[in-house]
């Protein structure tokens, strides 16, 4: 290691460095959330069916659908434009569209339009982000 402020880390490895970050940071707020509701937390133990019962199913279940689709996805759609972020960028745009879709309640093309330009905006700025400005490779 040179300095503090530079690292270097090999391109092979580079498409695993945000995940692992994300990852940990995600952990951490998982650790927060019971470290802070922990008495509510296990006064629910034997409730747990009604807390279930009362659960929005379709939005869990179809928001877990379509994120394991956006990640076994992203990987083959990548691959046919390699170390490009492609792969990123064709399956972020339906993914943020149709989870937004998902949790949207009332679906007309009035308001789903904020919804289309934020899908179509928002994926492209944080790919022109990180391929450009930060020089990382997304899948």
């Amino acid at each position: 290691m040179d300095s503090i402020t530079q690292v270097s880390i090999e391109f092979s490895r580079s498409h695993l460095v945000f995940p692992t970050l994300i990852a940990c940071i995600l952990g951490l707020l998982g650790l927060s959330i019971v470290a802070t509701r922990w008495r509510k937390i296990a006064q629910t133990g034997p409730y747990m069916t009604d807390i279930f019962a009362k659960m929005d199913k379709p939005r869990l279940f179809g928001t877990l659908a379509l994120t394991l689709i956006y990640f076994m996805a992203m990987v083959p759609v990548g691959d046919i434009w390699p170390n490009t972020g492609r792969g990123f960028l064709i399956c972020s745009i339906p993914y943020v569209f149709l989870t937004g879709l998902l949790f949207m309640h009332d679906r007309t093309l009035r308001n789903s339009l904020p919804l289309i330009v934020m899908a179509l905006i928002a994926p492209t700025l944080v790919w022109y982000l990180f391929t450009e400005l930060f020089f990382l490779t997304l899948p």
